[in-house]
């Protein structure tokens, strides 16, 4: 297995990006509402943390466009209507389709090995209904194919997108049948990859953020 593959350790992490991580799975989870003003002073009392480290998640966060700063408001959690999500996912759609094309044609054999075990890493926590952990995978998922595209810009174009996306991407496993057949796309994906059909692959990245976007809508 390649470095990438390996589970990042808490304590290796600086500590306001243990915060970071924290305070963005608030956000992911619907601790923290869109639009909600952040209370500094009390989540980072509840934290158990200095403002320094703390103010830093904050620029974390903020660059990756889950929060917002406003100077009569202080710090919010980014909101976004149903159209720029829906906009965000059609761009995505077909990055990844593209990213699905280009890893076929240029991933190593290792790079390959290592997306087919973190698929087997989703199914394991898709059957022991563990959601978090679930779609952290998943994302470390669509984030590792861009990564083995070849194209850096594609890569990074994909991990801004998905880094506004956190919260929709959660919230669309939400229903239990919907989780199920986001699992049975993955699973296609996987067929490709194997076969190294990047035609296939790309095809099914695509229709993937699509259906997302179906089960997302009626929650905007």
């Amino acid at each position: 297995m390649t470095q990438h593959s390996e589970p990042l350790a808490i304590e290796r992490l600086s500590l306001h990006d243990q915060i970071a991580n924290r305070i963005r799975d608030m956000i992911i989870e619907g601790y923290l509402e869109p639009g909600a003003r952040i209370d500094e002073v009390g989540l980072a009392e509840k934290l158990g943390v200095s403002r320094t480290p703390f103010r830093e998640a904050l620029r974390t966060l903020a660059a990756e466009g889950l929060i917002v700063t406003r100077r009569s408001k202080g710090s919010l959690v980014r909101k976004f209507s149903a159209e720029d999500v829906r906009q965000m996912l059609e761009v995505l759609g077909h990055i990844e389709l593209l990213a699905g094309q280009l890893v076929c044609e240029r991933a190593s054999e290792d790079q390959v090995a290592d997306l087919l075990a973190l698929h087997a890493q989703i199914l394991d926590r898709w059957k022991a209904r563990d959601r978090m952990a679930y779609y952290k995978l998943n994302q470390e998922f669509h984030s590792f194919l861009g990564q083995s595209s070849g194209n850096a810009v594609l890569a990074e174009t994909q991990l801004n997108l998905q880094a506004r996306l956190k919260r929709v991407r959660f919230m669309g496993n939400r229903d239990p049948e919907d989780w199920d057949r986001a699992v049975n796309e993955h699973e296609t994906m996987a067929e490709a990859l194997r076969a190294r059909d990047g035609a296939r692959l790309g095809q099914a990245m695509k229709q993937h953020l699509d259906a997302t976007w179906e089960r997302v809508r009626h929650q905007m």
